[in-house]
């Protein structure tokens, strides 16, 4: 079972405020969530293949082969700001 405490270790990771009412329903929800992978672990897989894909004669990669791009000039030319063959974005880290 879950904890509030835990509920709001995760939130503060997370960096989120949450209400008395949020804390108690993420905590009911994480439980569910929690009770439902416990149903997946208890399910017998001895003698399962482990597999990358459903079906094996599927696979949905491609070979890496190279091919022409286009001009950086004009995906650039999409951008609000470019600053030195860049896109330029507002600074996200370390603000305060």
């Amino acid at each position: 079972m879950i904890t509030k405490e835990e509920v709001l270790k995760v939130a503060k990771l997370a960096r989120l405020e949450l209400s008395e009412a949020e804390i108690a329903g993420f905590t009911a929800q994480l439980a569910t969530i929690i009770g439902y992978v416990d149903q997946l672990s208890a399910a017998d897989i001895s003698g399962v293949e482990p597999t990358c894909f459903v079906a094996p004669s599927h696979d949905p990669l491609r070979d890496d082969a190279e091919a022409p791009s286009l001009p950086a000039e004009s995906l650039l030319a999409n951008g609000p700001s470019v600053k030195k063959g860049h896109f330029a974005v507002p600074k996200v880290i370390g603000g305060t």
